[in-house]
């Protein structure tokens, strides 16, 4: 017993470390570590050829597929003064660069860091908790189209005090706001803030409690003289030369809380996450995709810009049974992109409304064995609903539930 308690003591911080992103395995100083995952999984679809956030869009005449959804390789070295973190991420779809980024820390101030490179944005909970220990098999879909693939090219400062300050952690960062795989399309930079208070020793080390509140302030370059905004039932047309080169404001705030609590039953977690502001898109239609209309750009948008009211969150409930290895998943989300217009006012004629302002929901459930500390089988179906609108392509709900099996494997 005492050897147990002793193991999950030294491989307790180095887990919590492994959690974030935007950390090397451990600050303990030590020369190259290699750690990762790997997570094959089939999926089926209600039909071929759905848009989806579960892994991508299936091929259009798919309903069904296996597929290497993440194949994580996470190099770090840690030294006195400095880290570097170099991940790669390996799929059927190629080998593609995730992280690189170097940070500084001082002996004498070890919970003060400078990052610098290709990191997680710092905003809010779900989006640098690493998914090779997510319960659910994938982020919301809010979290997908405001920052898709997480990832931005900057610098950022974070203070992560230890001793008796050790439940802050404050980040603020400088970013290109292209997104991981792109370099900066315009000269602007975007700034996130993200405050968090963690406390997991209460209640006799049986509840575990966090959380906090995120910013981000940017902008999207528009390139035609013409731009639009959100009113009530519909957008606003705003033409002028001097609209062109003009930036359009990328808002976004959000509040996050974390409760897990350790029970004779087995532990019961509930998260949630809300974000809500303006996102800068396009009209969506034959080109692009509705629910891609309102996703973060990696280059330079060529069509009239829309400035939407947004807002999403997502609810995530996880209940370990007893000590059978088995946690029952229980999710929902929402992503609504344009809160302004809603249902049949969307389509109507002369209201400059399109397929980019429709609302989705997700229900999702499941289960996860964790047949050993290194194996974990996810089985889990989301049941997609759109809001029913006057546009053609939405005039029912889509037929676009995705069942999922996975097997993650992590070293």
């Amino acid at each position: 017993m005492k050897k147990a308690l002793l193991l999950v003591a030294l491989i307790g911080p180095a887990v919590a470390m492994a959690q974030n992103n935007n950390a090397p395995s451990s600050y303990d100083p030590h020369d190259i570590k290699i750690t990762g995952y790997l997570q094959t999984q089939f999926q089926k679809a209600q039909s071929p050829g759905i848009t989806s956030f579960s892994g991508g869009d299936f091929s259009k005449n798919s309903d069904n597929r296996f597929m290497i959804r993440r194949g994580r390789l996470k190099i770090d070295r840690v030294d006195t003064y400095s880290s570097i973190v170099f991940q790669l991420d390996a799929t059927q779809d190629g080998v593609q660069l995730m992280d690189a980024f170097i940070q500084l820390r001082h002996p004498s101030q070890k919970g003060l860091s400078l990052t610098a490179g290709l990191f997680n944005r710092p905003f809010g909970y779900s989006i640098v908790y690493s998914s090779g220990y997510r319960d659910f098999p994938e982020r919301a879909r809010v979290f997908q189209t405001l920052m898709p693939r997480e990832r931005d090219l900057g610098g950022m400062v974070s203070y992560h005090p230890g001793g008796k300050m050790k439940f802050l952690n404050l980040d603020l960062a400088l970013v290109n706001g292209s997104g991981h795989s792109a370099k900066d399309y315009d000269s602007k930079k975007d700034l996130i803030g993200n405050l968090g208070f963690k406390f997991d020793s209460l209640a006799d080390k049986r509840l575990q409690l966090g959380f906090g509140g995120s910013f981000y302030k940017g902008s999207v370059r528009n390139d035609t003289k013409t731009y639009y905004t959100a009113i009530a039932n519909g957008y606003t047309a705003h033409t002028s030369d001097d609209n062109e080169g003009k930036a359009i404001g990328r808002n976004y705030y959000g509040a996050n809380l974390q409760i897990e609590l350790d029970n004779s039953f087995g532990k019961s977690s509930f998260k949630t996450e809300y974000v809500a502001g303006d996102q800068p898109g396009v009209a969506g239609g034959a080109d692009i995709k509705g629910p891609y209309a309102s996703r973060s750009f990696t280059t330079q948008p060529a069509t009239d810009l829309y400035q939407r009211k947004f807002n999403g969150y997502y609810l995530w409930f996880t209940q370990e049974i007893a000590k059978t290895g088995v946690t029952a998943l229980l999710a929902y989300d929402v992503y609504d992109p344009n809160t302004k217009a809603s249902g049949m006012t969307i389509g109507m004629p002369d209201n400059f409304t399109a397929d980019g302002d429709v609302k989705f929901s997700t229900l999702g459930y499941g289960v996860a064995y964790q047949i050993s500390n290194r194996l974990k089988l996810t089985v889990y179906n989301e049941h997609v609903t759109n809001e029913k609108t006057s546009l053609k392509n939405f005039s029912d709900d889509l037929k676009d539930n995705v069942f999922t099996t996975r097997l993650l494997y992590r070293w």
